[in-house]
């Protein structure tokens, strides 16, 4: 296991070194220049780009970036010189990740607990119903719905704030338009996996010993149901925790995802990079924790990984 940690965080490692490249390499692709804003004329933005050290080759720049993000430096917004890259993370972050947190918890509890009642239900209604609600719902993007909720319980019927993360209230329409996708997909995936577990003989076993059906449901067949879930909360959580571009424009979200189309659209270069990185970070993290957990709760995976 420590072999197999090491080598996923040096798998790891290489990823965000060539996520790196590309990244700094695509940003310089954009037309125009980061200054080029409010019909500032041609000398002056010559002038800030030399100061910026953009008008050096590119492979310098590209040593010089490089060098300065092994030590942890991100540089400086082009669009706020008297902030960091550093520093908007740390700003923006803590917003997106209670809001993703919020949602993720939600879709895992809700489908997971719909998925259950798929699976241990005798009633076909039930159970045709939560399979055809979760094929609707996960064909639903994510920005369609924000829009719907927004229109219905903001702008028409008043019951929830349209913009903004102040209070529990501002969580609800963004919390739901993040989380419908992946509720539907976990209902579906547990549901599923539960109900061929629940034939299986391990279970058929612990019945014949008289163990009640309920901890035979939550005690035996739920965890190894739930490997496949695990699989997919690990790369969802992901993208969840690093904030939903779109969801958050439209909510009016100071998170990571707003500034993140921000910084696009004004050429920021080096928060484009350093968001780029970070994220990166986190989605390969949730990913390891991802796998070491799957790990720990499948003693197959560990034979494996110990070569037995």
């Amino acid at each position: 296991m420590i072999a197999y940690t090491l080598k996923r965080l040096a798998t790891g490692i290489v990823s965000l070194f060539v996520l790196a490249t590309v990244t700094f390499f695509l940003v310089r692709l954009i037309p125009g220049s980061p200054f080029q804003n409010g019909g500032v004329s041609t000398q002056v933005v010559e002038a800030v780009e030399e100061e910026y050290g953009l008008k050096e080759p590119l492979l310098d720049q590209y040593l010089t970036y490089m060098g300065n993000l092994v030590q942890g430096d991100l540089g400086v917004s082009y669009q706020e010189p008297d902030t960091t890259v550093a520093e908007i993370i740390g700003r923006t972050w803590p917003v997106t990740a209670s809001l993703g947190l919020v949602a993720l918890l939600a879709s895992v509890f809700l489908g997971t607990g719909l998925g259950i009642l798929k699976a241990v239900s005798k009633k076909k209604a039930v159970r045709e119903g939560i399979a055809a609600g979760g094929m609707l719902l996960a064909g639903i993007p994510n920005f369609a719905a924000a829009i719907l909720l927004l229109l219905v319980f903001s702008v028409k019927l008043r019951w929830f704030p349209s913009a903004g993360l102040l209070t529990p209230a501002h969580y609800v329409l963004p919390m739901i338009s993040l989380m419908i996708y992946p509720m539907a997909v976990i209902s579906r995936l547990t549901g599923n996996t539960l109900a061929s577990e629940m034939g299986k003989q391990y279970v058929l076993f612990a019945r014949a010993k008289g163990l009640g059906k309920g901890r035979i449901l939550f005690t035996h067949a739920l965890k190894n149901a739930w490997i496949p879930v695990l699989n997919y909360v690990g790369p969802v959580s992901a993208f969840l925790l690093t904030g939903s571009f779109v969801v958050e424009s439209i909510f009016t979200i100071p998170g990571l995802g707003r500034e993140f189309v921000s910084s696009i659209t004004n050429r920021d270069y080096t928060l484009i990079l350093g968001l780029t990185v970070f994220m990166g970070t986190v989605v390969i993290l949730v990913n390891l924790v991802t796998d070491l957990v799957c790990t720990w709760m499948d003693p197959r995976m560990r034979r494996a990984y110990s070569g037995k």
